[in-house]
C-alpha cells in the first residue's frame, strides 16, 4: 500500500532523510521510533507531499505521490492534483489542528463537502457516525476550546477518516497530551488497527508499538537502522544505537 524508495530530503546543507526505504502492506501498522531530529516527522510529511523530497519516490496504492512521470523525467503535479492525492491519505497532527471557529461536527464534515465527495447533509450524517466511532457523539455541537486535549485528538482522528482514506499517518499523536489522556487516544488507534486500517505511526509509546505494530522501524540521523516485527526490534535489537535508545525509554 505504501512504497518508499531511496528517499532523500535536506533543509539547506542539513540532510534530514538519507535514503529511506520502507514498505507497508495494506492493513498493516508500521510504528516509527527514534530520537528527536532523526527525520521521523519529515518522512511522514513526505508521504502526503507536505514536504517535497529531493530524491527518491513514494507511492500509495501504486500511485506516485506528488509527481507524474513522462518518459525518464518527473514533473511535479499541480496543487489541485496533489490535494486530490492527499484526500486518500489521512493525517493526524501532534497539535490537533482543528478549526477553532467550527463545531466538532463541522470540523469533520468540512472536508467531504469541500472535496465534493458528499452533500452537506450526508457529510453531517457521516460525521456523527465517526464521532460514534471515537466515542464523542455527545460533543458534536461543542467547539474545540471546550474539549480536553484527548477529546480534540479523537476529533482529529475522526476528521482524518472522513474522506475514507487508504492510509492514515499519525505524527506523535499523544505527545501534546497530559499523561492521563494518552490512553483514550491510543484506544481509538488500537480500534483502527484491528479494523484493518493501513497506518504509519510516529510515536514514543513503546507499549503501543509492541501491542499493535506489524513492523517497528527504528530511525536515527535520517536513516532506517533496523526494521522488523516488534518481538525482534524491541526485544532483540541488532543495532547498538537501537539498544541504547530503547534502554532509555523502556
Amino acid at each position: 500500500m505504501i512504497e518508499i524508495r531511496d528517499v532523500h530530503k535536506s533543509f539547506g546543507a542539513h540532510g534530514v532523510l538519507k535514503g529511506i526505504d520502507l514498505d507497508v502492506a495494506a492493513g498493516e501498522v508500521a510504528v516509527v521510533l527514534g530520537p528527536s531530529g532523526s527525520g521521523k516527522s519529515t518522512l511522514l510529511r513526505s508521504v502526503n507531499h507536505l514536504e517535497k523530497v529531493d530524491r527518491g519516490q513514494i507511492r500509495v496504492d501504486g500511485e506516485l505521490i506528488g509527481y507524474r512521470r513522462r518518459g525518464n523525467r518527473l514533473h511535479e503535479l499541480k496543487e489541485r492534483d496533489v490535494l486530490k492525492q492527499r484526500s486518500a491519505i489521512g493525517f493526524v497532527f501532534q497539535n490537533f489542528n482543528l478549526f477553532p471557529h467550527l463545531t466538532v461536527l463541522d470540523n469533520i464534515a468540512e472536508a467531504p463537502v469541500a472535496n465534493g465527495r458528499l452533500s452537506k447533509d450526508r457529510a453531517r450524517v457521516r460525521a456523527v457516525e465517526l464521532l460514534g466511532r471515537v466515542g464523542l457523539v455527545d460533543k458534536a455541537d461543542a467547539y474545540p476550546r471546550q474539549l480536553s486535549g484527548g477529546q480534540q485528538q479523537r476529533v482529529a482522528i475522526a476528521r482524518a477518516l472522513a474522506l475514507d482514506p487508504k492510509v492514515v499517518l499519525f505524527d506523535e499523536p499523544t505527545s501534546a497530551l497530559d499523561p492521563e489522556l494518552v490512553g483514550e487516544v491510543l484506544d481509538v488507534m488500537r480500534d483502527l488497527a484491528r479494523s484493518g486500517t493501513t497506518m504509519i505511526v510516529v510515536t514514543h509509546e513503546i507499549g503501543f508499538a509492541r501491542e499493535v505494530a506489524d513492523t517497528v522501524v527504528f530511525m536515527d540521523d535520517g536513516r532506517v537502522l533496523e526494521q522488523g516485527p516488534p518481538s525482534l526490534v524491541l526485544d532483540s535489537p541488532s543495532h547498538e544505537r537501537t539498544r541504547s535508545f530503547l534502554s532509555k525509554v523502556l
